[in-house]
């Protein structure tokens, strides 16, 4: 069983509590890892904020740092994918694919590095300023304190720290309490790249602890945060007038037109639907379909679903494997339970064993349900029919969530409607909801959160504008 410390000042530090690291398909525990109390988050912070003020890194040695990191992640892929398939539960195969993406998310940063810049102001404009000229520069906030996710555990964390670090800033990371190890083995590639000591310090332990911690603390400028709504909710009311980009929740809702290609939507749907058993922010759980093409399209969706394979995470042909606890397995399950006896139909799925669940459509469902109005986050999708395209527009819109969704059909007017008047984030036509390059602004409206994720948009959020003016009057 291998045993994991903390990472602070460049420095790997045991603490005297550990956290017991489960593979989340075998239920065994394979690792354990260092628990921070308040003196190793205190620590953590300090080293931060000392590196910060004391040893600024150019822009040009940061491009490297991250450029190094993402050839060394893919020296690594197979290592750390496997990593994930553990700690994580993801399907070895989507494993992988994390990590080439985190490979892009750090080029992508590295590269942002050399190109941070301000602008001129035309400040001779005004009348008696004709003698002075004026720019701005960009600065980093200071200390980026990052608080990230199971489902993702590399390249969401990679979103936080790799802008943080390219804007010049300094981090502290606390990861997911169930998947702490990839984020520490993230921390040795930066070591190894030569990350100056303190830019990156990685605490374990729970949200309510460190997270409480890290959120009363001054010495943090800004909170990068991705978790349920309520969390980015509390840390917005609690973290007074410090920068806050926030990831939250959502229920993507995808609409089914009847000018759409009906067998490639429902395709596309039952692949997108249940990746990672639907524990993606943007996995597809609404779906909208038009009455006409109703029937044909949950005929297709089913054949589809039914070509996944569920099961074994480390099998190179499973495509659905265990949610990341059997509490949320069984959570799911009484949501489903609920919502049948309040009207809905199991269409397909709706088994549970242990911590896997089957994937699952539901039909005959409404918005008071919660398998529809709040965030499932399990492998389960919801059917609704409509007629009127400006009606479904409507019922789309009733979600207290928007960070993504999207509408499959030929119909180029119908498209650009949607496209204009859903709610949302980002909207994808004639792709599901859960479409993302690492490239892109990714962030949502209502209570799906604050802020954009994307290298180049982070930095924006990561640094400061400030205005120099000389006086060219001597």
């Amino acid at each position: 069983m291998e045993q994991y410390g903390l990472f602070i000042n460049g420095e790997w530090t045991k603490s005297q509590e550990t956290v017991e690291v489960y593979n989340k398909y075998t239920q065994e525990v394979f690792a354990t890892v260092s628990k921070a109390g308040k003196d190793e988050v205190d620590q953590a912070i300090a080293s931060a904020e000392s590196a910060y003020r004391n040893k600024e890194m150019s822009p040009y040695s940061r491009f490297e740092v991250l450029h190094k990191v993402s050839t060394l992640l893919q020296e690594h892929k197979e290592e750390l994918a496997q990593i994930i398939t553990a700690e994580a539960g993801k399907p070895i195969k989507q494993a992988r694919t994390e990590i080439d993406r985190a490979t892009q998310t750090f080029e992508l940063s590295a590269e942002e590095a050399k190109r941070i810049h301000g602008e001129g102001v035309p400040v001779e404009a005004a009348p008696g300023s004709e003698n002075r000229m004026a720019f701005t520069i960009k600065v980093p906030v200071g200390v980026v304190g990052a608080i990230s996710p199971f489902n993702f555990p590399v390249n969401l964390v990679s979103h936080k720290i790799a802008p943080a670090i390219a804007a010049g800033n300094a981090v502290v990371l606390k990861p997911a309490k169930n998947t702490p190890i990839s984020s520490l083995k993230l921390a040795q590639l930066f070591q190894e790249a030569g990350l100056p000591e303190g830019f990156l310090n990685v605490v374990v332990g729970s949200g309510s602890d460190i997270g409480s911690q890290m959120m009363k603390d001054e010495r943090i400028n800004l909170y990068t945060f991705t978790g349920s709504a309520e969390v980015g909710l509390k840390l917005k009311q609690n973290t007074g007038l410090n920068k806050l980009i926030l990831e939250l929740g959502n229920n993507s809702p995808v609409i089914v037109d009847k000018a759409a290609n009906v067998k490639k939507a429902a395709e596309t749907l039952a692949q997108k639907s249940f990746a990672f058993a639907g524990q993606v922010c943007i996995s597809v759980q609404r779906m909208y379909v038009h009455e006409e093409v109703a029937e044909e399209f949950k005929n297709h969706f089913i054949s589809a679903t039914k070509e996944l394979n569920v099961g074994d995470p480390t099998d190179d042909d499973t495509d659905v494997g265990p949610m990341i606890s059997q509490g949320e397995a069984e959570r799911a399950e009484e949501w489903i339970q609920e919502a049948k006896g309040q009207g809905a139909d199991v269409i397909y799925g709706g088994q549970r064993k242990g911590s896997i669940f089957e994937p699952t459509l539901l039909t005959n469902v409404d918005h008071s349900m919660k398998v529809v109005c709040e965030e499932i986050f399990a492998p389960v999708v919801t059917m609704m029919t409509f007629t009127d395209l400006d009606e479904c527009i409507q019922e789309v819109n009733k979600s207290n969530y928007g960070l993504q969704g999207g509408i499959f059909t030929q119909d180029v007017d119908r498209a650009f409607k949607a496209a204009r008047k859903v709610e949302v984030g980002g909207f994808m036509i004639n792709d599901a909801s859960q479409y993302r390059v690492d490239l892109m602004p990714y962030g949502g409206v209502k209570n799906s959160g604050w802020g954009k994720e994307g290298p180049k948009y982070t930095i924006e959020d990561m640094t400061e504008e400030r205005l120099v003016v000389m006086n060219l009057e001597q």
